[in-house]
């Protein structure tokens, strides 16, 4: 399915919920709407479906315009955060009704594998009453899934979902959309899911869409301040600076060698990725003292909170490390992993990439 939106806005009384945008989802593909909460990516949502007009613009479908055709005319499966089940059905009866209402053969195989890559394959003889908010909400997943839409919209469909389980989905989610035909909207609040997910990603903020492309692409050239402290997890640390001598001149007069583009000039803003920061060096790393202020673990990563010169960074270390609250610590970066943005926050540098030249 090829859905285009020209031009599409949402206002409600006085508050514009969405600014006008003009999105093309790529058929069969992933494309994960990326934003904070109210950054306007449920509303957009119900917009794809039909649940809710746009104020302006309109809505294509495979070309044809369908701004003013109702949900129940799309085909369009969609999954809350908040999970929407049949109650008086067991969960094979919920998994198995748009197989059914499709008149597929071997229902009953279709319902058991899809059941299964979902963790609810134990469950599909009881009522959805009788289960956990988490495998209700798995049910739901199951349904839409088996609906087979050519157009399937994801509301942040993990968020009620314990961390652990939530790790397994989304790589089973990764595997079941990169094998299927349909063309899958999947919002998250969370840059790990988009990238675990891949295809595209559209940033929104307050509304508005900042940026779209390919995931990879928007998540390594963010094209402006606002969308690498959307993308990035933890934060982007940024580092007020200034163009001159070789490089950039930073808080403490201290110095980064770096190529910049002519006529970039004035003051700027370095930004550093977690994990660019390191407590080993490397050949051609700058050092960088400073004071641990926290020190968390959080799966198999250490996040290391230093007070340096350059303000509060944090570096994303891989492994447990236990480092003393107030102890010495030296980070380290290698020059060619900052990013640069000028004055009016538009990216002026992207550390380059493998393969690139």
């Amino acid at each position: 399915m090829e859905l285009v939106l020209d031009g599409v806005g949402k206002r409600v009384g006085a508050e514009q919920w969405l600014h006008p945008m003009s999105l093309a989802l790529h058929p069969g593909a992933v494309t994960v709407l990326l934003g904070a909460t109210q950054a306007g990516k449920t509303s957009l949502m119900r917009i794809m479906a039909g649940l809710d007009a746009p104020s302006t613009g309109r809505v294509r479908v495979d070309g044809r315009d369908v701004t003013g055709t109702p949900v129940r005319e799309r085909n369009v499966a969609m999954v809350y955060q908040q999970f929407i089940n049949y109650p008086s059905l067991t969960v094979a009866g919920n998994i198995a009704s748009p197989l059914k209402l499709r008149g597929e053969h071997n229902v009953e195989q279709r319902v058991r594998q899809i059941a299964e890559r979902l963790h609810i394959d134990m469950f599909l003889e009881r009522y959805p009453a009788e289960l956990s908010g988490g495998q209700q909400q798995r049910v739901a997943l199951a349904r839409a899934l088996a609906k087979g839409a050519p157009l399937m919209l994801l509301d942040e469909p993990l968020v009620n979902l314990d961390y652990k389980l939530r790790e397994e989905l989304r790589e089973e989610l990764a595997q079941l959309f990169a094998a299927g035909d349909s063309t899958v909207v999947y919002a998250t609040t969370e840059p790990g899911e988009a990238l675990l997910l891949g295809g595209y990603t559209a940033v929104l903020h307050e509304g508005a869409l900042l940026q779209y492309g390919p995931t990879a692409e928007v998540f390594h050239a963010p094209n402006s301040l606002r969308v690498a402290r959307a993308f990035s997890d933890p934060p982007m640390n940024l580092v007020p600076a200034r163009v001159g001598g070789a490089g950039l001149v930073l808080p403490g007069s201290a110095e980064l060698p770096l190529a910049l583009a002519p006529g970039l000039a004035g003051d700027v803003m370095l930004g550093l990725r977690a994990s660019a920061l390191r407590l080993a060096q490397q050949p051609g790393d700058v050092a960088l003292a400073g004071r641990v202020q926290l020190s968390e673990m959080s799966g198999s990563d250490t996040f290391v909170h230093a007070d340096t010169p350059w303000g509060e960074l944090v570096a994303q270390i891989t492994g447990v490390r236990y480092l003393e609250l107030g102890s010495s610590v030296t980070l380290y970066l290698r020059p060619g992993d900052a990013y640069v943005f000028n004055a009016a926050g538009a990216l002026a540098r992207a550390p380059q990439r493998a393969g690139e030249r």
